[in-house]
């Protein structure tokens, strides 16, 4: 079953060229799907304002040697480590999630259109790395749902409600969830039932790729260009216009350090074990 290359079993009933049509019509989504949040949202012309006013407000100059490294360190630690999550949980969920996501879309291409049927049988690698990328999204976004996001862990929300904001990750594990049932099944020889999971994996995948207007999707293309900015105003000295600390600054410092023993809450219960705060 970890071997096989679903696709090409189901090619029996359902031509090649139906299932390339599909994928090709998801990537069309993605990228129409983008624009227009693009467009909507109006992102990239915030981008660019951002980037004008770290320009004008710099107030010390940033070679091209330092843009290539800010660059490097943006892909190596916003994109590839995911850094900008504080919570190590959150991070290695988001992690699961992506790498997993990124090997089972190229497994799934690979597969789709270079081994679609039983007469290219596929290597046996890419079905084991089909398997393995959606079994990873589904441990990072289950884990996620269930036990890290905010308005259940401490919030105390039902881990069962649902908003907009939702839908992606929803929709991403379901897809990935229904797609590993329906494989299942169509190895096992339950036809019927292997028929009514790839409706669902396929209702379910079309809503992950064509909600992108109204879902989290399109922010893994922004993210990594808001990132890059972020670092170069701080390299700059222009910091977006927000008050920074800076080491050559020590009476800024004091007054800083001031500010936070006035603000400081009382410290009640001193030599005692209390929990850690999770609800605000």
């Amino acid at each position: 079953m970890f071997t096989s290359n679903p696709f090409a079993e189901l090619s029996a009933s359902v031509p090649p060229a139906v299932m390339q049509t599909y994928v090709v019509v998801m990537a069309l989504l993605v990228f129409g799907g983008t624009i227009f949040d693009v467009i909507h949202k109006r992102s990239a012309r915030y981008f660019f304002d951002n980037w004008k006013d770290s320009k004008k407000n710099a107030k010390k100059p940033v070679g091209g040697g330092k843009m290539i490294g800010l660059a490097v360190q943006t892909a190596v630690v916003d994109v590839l480590a995911s850094g900008e999550f504080c919570s190590m949980k959150r991070r290695l969920a988001h992690l699961l999630g992506m790498y997993g996501f990124v090997i089972y879309l190229v497994a799934t291409v690979a597969m789709v259109f270079c081994y679609p049927t039983a007469a290219t049988p596929a290597p046996s690698h890419w079905p084991m790395l089909w398997w393995i990328g959606a079994l990873m999204v589904c441990l990072g976004g289950y884990w996620f749902w269930f036990f890290i996001r905010v308005d259940v862990a401490a919030e105390g929300n039902s881990p069962f409600r649902f908003v907009q904001a939702d839908l992606f990750i929803v929709a991403l594990v379901l897809s990935t969830t229904f797609g590993l049932i329906w494989a299942a099944l169509q190895a096992a020889g339950s036809s019927g039932w292997a028929t009514l999971f790839l409706a669902l994996y396929l209702i379910a995948t079309t809503v992950l790729f064509g909600s992108i207007p109204w879902s989290k999707f399109s922010h893994m293309f922004f993210k990594p260009a808001a990132a890059f900015e972020k670092r170069v105003s701080k390299a700059n000295g222009s910091a977006q216009n927000l008050p920074t600390l800076t080491r050559d600054d020590p009476e800024q410092q004091k007054r800083h350090s001031m500010e936070l023993l006035r603000n400081a809450p009382m410290q009640m219960g001193l030599g005692i074990k209390r929990e850690a705060p999770r609800h605000y």
